[in-house]
């Protein structure tokens, strides 16, 4: 299976890496976190247009890979 995150935006613009402890993990700008935020309250109170939806896959999707890599940062610490 291939992931594909779009927009391509997101990867440039939409992901830092923050010193935690002595780790760095893989986290999302402020701005990129609000849009999460924006869309996921949008979606609980109507239907979000396609644009929207692939947009907030997008996110989520790079949402669960963050949250594997971290994963397996911390587990080798």
């Amino acid at each position: 299976m291939q992931v594909v995150i779009s927009p391509q935006s997101l990867l440039e613009t939409g992901i830092r890496v923050e010193k935690v402890d002595d780790l760095r993990l893989f986290k999302f700008t402020d701005d990129l976190q609000d849009k999460l935020e924006e869309l996921l309250a949008k979606n609980q109170i109507a239907p979000l247009t396609a644009t929207e939806q692939e947009e907030l896959d997008s996110i989520s999707e790079l949402d669960r890979i963050f949250t594997y890599l971290n994963s397996l940062l911390i587990a080798q610490k």
